[in-house]
Order: structure tokens, then sequence, then C-alpha cells
């Protein structure tokens, strides 16, 4: 009888005679949802914190948008009228390699620069000091955020949109104007170059 006694009272439909039991179940219940609340909140946040693989988006890139908040910085002639041409990221080696022409006085002026990868962003000797990073993109179209430090110490900020090839899908153009618009751009600095480009296809 003793043994069905003990029994019946860790039933957990049999709380009215030991109230202190119920509270301790209910404690125990409790540390446990909290203590999987907190796993799947570290889940989450480590997948939010991972870094986008950039060697998939090796390849040929061609120049759609530049906005930028100094738009002097993408006139013809500046230093980031830039008709891109290929991107290699180098993820093994934590390196980015790029191929592309400026124009002045109507002449394309072919250019290689190179980066190292620092953290979230490449760090790039072009012009200044320069940090160039990935914000989003496809086999289709690349979305990038750059900030220039030029010698002068002048912050200019830039957005840019490449894409594979000579069409990108209006719900990334939205997507770059959008990244414009939260960086505080004016939407008339953005600079069309993909129908204007005119330099040579490698």
């Amino acid at each position: 009888m003793q043994a069905i006694k003990v029994a019946a009272v860790l039933h957990p439909l049999q709380p009215l005679g030991h109230p202190q039991l119920l509270q301790k179940d209910h404690r125990v219940n409790k540390m446990k949802a909290l203590l999987c609340s907190l796993i799947l909140g570290l889940l989450v946040a480590s997948q939010g914190d991972a870094q986008i693989d950039a060697s998939q988006f090796t390849g040929r890139w061609l120049t759609h948008y530049i906005a930028a908040d100094n738009v002097e910085k993408i006139t013809e002639g500046a230093p980031f009228h830039i008709f891109m041409r290929y991107i290699e990221f180098d993820e093994e080696n934590g390196t980015v390699h790029f191929h592309f022409y400026i124009k002045k006085n109507g002449e394309c002026i072919e250019k290689y620069v190179s980066g190292l990868k620092e953290e979230a962003h490449y760090a790039i000797d072009y012009a200044g000091h320069n940090e160039f990073q990935l914000i989003s993109g496809d086999k289709d179209y690349l979305l990038v955020r750059h900030l220039n430090v030029d010698a002068d110490g002048k912050e200019t900020e830039l957005v840019g949109l490449f894409g594979a090839g000579n069409n990108v899908d209006p719900k990334h153009e939205e997507e770059f104007r959008n990244a414009v618009r939260e960086r505080g751009i004016p939407e008339e600095n953005i600079q069309n170059f993909i129908d204007n480009d005119d330099c040579p296809e490698e």
C-alpha cells in the first residue's frame, strides 16, 4: 500500500495533497522553457551572424547602377565612374580582385584592383581607403555597399548594383533603391551605367 500511495502522490493528476510538488514541477517546466528559448535564440543569432560565402559570386559582372552621397565621385572622369567586367572572390586566401574600366574624356581606361578581407568587408586601396561589402546577391545580381575615404579624409558612401547580363529583375532594382534610401543617399544621385557602357567587353 505504501508503494501505491507514493505513486499516487507523484502522479501529476493528484496535486491537491502536495501543492509543493506542483510548484516544483511548474518551476522545472518554466526553466526548461527558458532554456529552450535561450538555445533557439542562440541558433537564430548564429545564423544571422553567418557571413556570405562570397566565392559563389566570382564571375563576370556589369555595372547597372551606382549611387553615392557625393555624386562627384561617380560622374565621368571620377574614380568610381566604373564599368565592371569581372570580380573574383577568393575565400581561401581572403582576397578580392576587380577588373573594370573608368572613363576619362570619353576614353575607357582599364583597371585592375585587389583587396584583402577584414571581418565583414574587404579593405581596398584605390583612390584612398575603401571598405567594400556584399549586401545580397545570386547568380544574376550583386548588391554592394562601399565606403571610400579619399586622400583628404572625405568620406563617400556608395551603393552599387551589378548584373550578370544586360538586364536585372525589377525586384532587385527596387532592393537597390531601398538600400540607397536606407543610407540617406538622394535618389537623384543614382547613376545609370548599363545604358552608357561602351567600353570593351573584356
